[in-house]
């Protein structure tokens, strides 16, 4: 009956220090364009940015954020996964990441 009870237990635990470990970095979404940016945030959102203007949004460690290089209907790209090195409060230029991801993905 013991290990009944331990083994619940242990893995609520387990799912509770991973969620507290995981790290959560508060950054700034900058749109210096003149056009809107779709985004796609998987559990988060699905934020529109609009023309020159910012958007503050905190993500964990890991997540990925897409993007929709032919417009809103059309197929979504990674744009980047959030890593450790990033600080809080960073300010990211979304157009100019783009740019360069529309780039890379142009020579495929």
């Amino acid at each position: 009956m013991r290990k009944l009870i331990l083994i619940p237990g242990l893995l609520f635990l387990m799912t509770h220090v991973n969620k507290v470990i995981a790290q959560n970095i508060p950054m700034t979404f900058h749109n210096g364009s003149l056009s809107s940016i779709y985004l796609s945030i998987p559990g988060v959102m699905n934020p529109s940015l609009n023309p020159m203007s910012d958007s503050g949004v905190s993500l964990d460690v890991g997540q990925n954020v897409y993007f929709f290089p032919n417009g809103k209907r059309g197929k979504k790209e990674l744009l980047f996964t959030v890593n450790t090195n990033w600080k809080k409060d960073t300010i990211l230029q979304i157009d100019e990441i783009v740019k360069i991801r529309e780039k890379e993905l142009s020579k495929k």
